[in-house]
């Protein structure tokens, strides 16, 4: 489930933590954290954009692969709460987009992190290409800072 928030320029995602994405501490796998970020900037993409990364890939020749992601750990994330993951869109470059993504259960910080795509033709990956002027028109006035 996906929604903006009031703030238009943070969109929100829940996600449904469970069993089978926990370790024997009984916390999230520290690798399931990227992914459920990585789950929620999919999501922003499809609200924003009207394509997720496989249509955007597959039926625009637009790639938009992971150069660059952090994340910082402040709370065990636990099947007990729902995941509600904040995306912002902190640059529109010329040819890439940083993201920031916060993950909250039961509005404690769990995690936060940055996250840099870019953009690349689909067919060959081999070299970056400015951001399409169709995806800038959607989401540039989203951007925290130009």
């Amino acid at each position: 489930m996906s929604r903006p928030i009031e703030d238009a320029k943070v969109f929100t995602h829940a996600i449904r933590v469970g069993w089978a994405d926990c370790d024997p501490a009984r916390i999230a796998y520290t690798g399931r954290i990227p992914y459920f970020a990585l789950e929620a900037i999919d999501a922003w993409w499809e609200a924003n954009v009207g394509e997720d990364w496989f249509r955007m890939n597959i039926d625009s020749g637009i790639g938009t692969p992971f150069v660059h992601l952090s994340v910082d750990f402040r709370s065990p994330v636990t099947p007990r709460h729902a995941l509600e993951c904040q995306v912002r869109l902190l640059r529109l470059g010329e040819s890439s987009v940083r993201f920031s993504v916060q993950g909250f259960q039961d509005e404690t910080l769990c995690f936060e992190g940055e996250f840099v795509e870019v953009f690349v033709d689909a067919k060959t990956h081999l070299s970056k290409i400015k951001a399409p002027a169709s995806v800038r028109e959607k989401i540039a006035h989203l951007a925290i800072s130009a």
